[in-house]
């Protein structure tokens, strides 16, 4: 995809998406976005600064983030957030925003025809249905300012497609994959959100880490690499748990040649492209271009339940994200599909969910509350331990966690991995849902969201979200009781 990227940072490959190298290449996507967007998405080459690679790949940072958005795309609608997301509105008939949950038990394929870049993966899933708002709401849930996201169109082949990058317009702070980490588990993001954006992150981070041989928390993202990558991944999750489907991936193509980094010359694919995509199926194309980048790489390895060139399925939803630069023998796109099942999961049914459990009878209760943290990190939706008394009298526990149908393979991996079981249940089951909504209320001490749950089940029921009043609490010195309560009558009244 030269993805347009002018590794020219010094690393002037075509990725075309943000490229999470560490080293925060800012590249300047070559995923063309059409519109003089100039793309610097930062590609956080999670080179590991520090060490003697340090590829510098200040991306962007002779990008120049600045886009250049010269998009007719009128920026308008200046979300109030503090990232003062913008969005370009265009006149391009579109279907209906997706709602959220529309894909349970649907298949999401991402046709990587020209490869895979953060950048290209929200403006796909933009172009699909997913509303901007979803991953407005996801960023500015984290402690970042300085920029603001832009959507916008471009024309590759005659196909109109979706565009999206981060317009950085301050200076940022260099950030360590421990620091990104950490702000993540901290931030108020949904539970879901947050475990998948710390998966992705992850193998990005281990991945830097590997090619570097350095430890894991001392990989280093550059300034605006680190935030174009946080965008990219912390929006995907938001945008792909908001569907709720099981994601497919088709195999992916990989460039050659070299690029220019700070401190030498590295080859294409990228080293920590190519770290990311162990066990993926990939094959080479002629083409000088980076068209897989780290951040990409590291999206679909761990989104992706299965590979394959196209999935048996009933296609409903089509959406495509453009790279920044247009490609030689193809167009620079990456196409999302979203479709029913032929037949469906034979050993699931239609079943929405999943309930996954094991008996096992010779855990910790040390080691039964980090699984249960790790089943959470893997999807679940609700996650426990149940005593129970097994043959022969001896005490055990149930370690049991509830999963929509698409996470149900990732529970359940996780499950075996963090427990001694040799073995684990698979029980479908239906789920009733009260519709639920969240929305911001104003307080003596603040605005905390509430979740208000309605639906023809009586009364509505309205909770404010703990981890807002415990630090509005912290903050203003009071229990955190009081802050619930503020909240409480705010929402009613």
């Amino acid at each position: 995809m030269g993805h347009g990227h002018d590794h020219d940072h010094a690393h002037g490959d075509a990725h075309g998406g943000h490229h999470a190298h560490a080293h925060a290449h800012a590249h300047g996507d070559e995923h063309d976005h059409g519109h003089d967007h100039a793309h610097a998405h930062a590609h956080a080459h999670a080179h590991a600064h520090g060490d003697e690679h340090d590829h510098g790949h200040a991306h962007g940072d002779e990008h120049d983030h600045g886009h250049a958005h010269g998009d007719e795309h009128a920026h308008g609608d200046e979300h109030d957030d503090r990232h003062a997301h913008h969005h370009h509105a265009h006149d391009h008939p579109r279907a209906p925003l997706l709602e959220e949950g529309a894909g349970t038990g649907k298949v999401l394929f991402f046709d990587a025809f020209s490869g895979i870049a953060g950048d290209m993966t929200i403006a796909a899933l933009l172009d699909l249905g997913v509303p901007l708002l979803v991953i407005e709401r996801a960023v500015a849930a984290l402690p970042l300012d300085g920029f603001h996201l832009h959507r916008g169109h471009a024309h590759r082949s005659g196909i109109v497609a979706t565009s999206f990058d981060v317009h950085v317009e301050a200076p940022q702070p260099e950030r360590t994959y421990g620091s990104i980490d950490a702000m993540l588990a901290a931030a108020p993001l949904d539970p879901p959100v947050a475990a998948l954006a710390r998966r992705i992150f992850r193998r990005l981070g281990e991945a830097e880490a590997a090619v570097h041989r350095i430890r894991l928390e001392d990989v280093h993202f550059h300034e605006v690499g680190a935030v174009d990558a946080i965008v990219d991944i912390v929006g995907a999750a938001a945008a792909i748990v908001h569907i709720g489907a099981e994601v497919v991936g088709s195999p992916l193509p990989m460039g050659r040649g070299f690029v220019k980094a700070r401190h030498g010359i590295l080859p294409l694919p990228p080293p920590a492209a190519v770290a990311c995509l162990r066990g993926v199926p990939t094959y080479g194309v002629e083409l000088d271009a980076e068209l897989v980048t780290p951040t990409g790489a590291a999206i679909i390895a761990t989104l992706a339940t299965r590979f394959e060139r196209w999935p048996t399925f009933a296609p409903d939803r089509i959406g495509f994200g453009a790279g920044q630069r247009e490609l030689p023998d193809r167009p620079n796109l990456l196409r999302v599909v979203l479709g029913t099942r032929a037949g469906g999961d034979e050993s699931l049914g239609s079943a929405s969910h999943v309930i996954v459990e094991a008996n096992v009878d010779d855990l910790t209760g040390e080691v039964a509350g980090h699984a249960i943290e790790a089943l959470f990190a893997a999807g679940a939706l609700d996650a426990w331990a149940a005593p129970i008394t097994m043959k022969k009298g001896r005490p055990a526990l149930t370690i049991a966690a509830l999963a929509a149908a698409p996470q149900a393979d990732a529970v359940a991996t996780a499950l075996l991995r963090e427990t001694t079981s040799i073995g684990l249940r698979k029980i479908p089951v239906a789920r009733t849902e009260r519709p639920r909504r969240i929305t911001t209320v104003q307080t003596a001490y603040g605005a905390i969201r509430v979740k208000i749950s309605e639906g023809p089940f009586g009364p509505p029921q309205i909770k404010p979200e703990f981890d807002d009043c415990a630090a509005a609490a912290r903050t203003h010195g009071v229990p955190v009781r009081e802050v619930v309560s503020a909240a409480l009558s705010a929402a009613k009244g």
